[in-house]
């Protein structure tokens, strides 16, 4: 992967406090990664807080947009909304290697005193793939019904149905011990 240069924060030049950046992220960002992505079509946001002290960062990542996924109920596409807000903490150390390899908090990175820049690509990538939820399924409509294709949704009742009536008789003396 080469290195995203719009993405490094020259962090010796700045003042201490906060200093903000937006980022808008497209498909093209994640040609960058060779791990397959479960989505298209996406227009995110990113606005990151950057809050400089004397020896640490403390980041705000807030993610926003929108992304199309497939449903995992009907498999029609659809589009989900974004929204997450992460808060990675940044200390600049001597021995980033080796606090590094101890650390048990996700949230706190090390970079070497030595460094001039912060590349936040990484944290994007992560942070969108974050924000979208493990399972896709379109939400529901104003008046409270499903929003996935109501064909298909009849089909898998359908299918219920007939699952319901074929039920093997050996099983059902089962249902005695789930009370137990």
């Amino acid at each position: 992967m080469k290195p995203l240069r719009e993405f490094d924060i020259a962090f010796v030049g700045l003042k201490p406090g906060v200093h903000s950046f937006q980022y808008e992220i497209g498909d093209s960002f994640f040609e960058n990664y060779e791990e397959p992505k479960d989505f298209s079509n996406c227009k995110a946001t990113v606005n990151l807080s950057l809050d400089k002290k004397s020896n640490f960062f403390l980041l705000k990542f807030e993610i926003g947009g929108t992304v199309t996924v497939t449903c995992d109920r009907c498999g029609e596409p659809f589009e989900m909304q974004l929204w997450d807000e992460f808060n990675p903490i940044v200390k600049l150390v001597d021995n980033p290697e080796e606090l590094a390899r101890d650390e048990e908090d996700p949230d706190v990175a090390y970079i070497s005193k030595t460094e001039s820049h912060l590349n936040v690509a990484d944290w994007i990538y992560e942070f969108i793939q974050l924000s979208i939820p493990m399972q896709h399924i379109h939400p529901d409509t104003a008046d409270g019904k499903s929003g996935c294709n109501p064909k298909v949704i009849e089909m898998l009742e359908q299918m219920n149905r007939q699952a319901k009536e074929n039920d093997n008789p050996i099983w059902k003396g089962l249902d005695k011990f789930k009370d137990n």
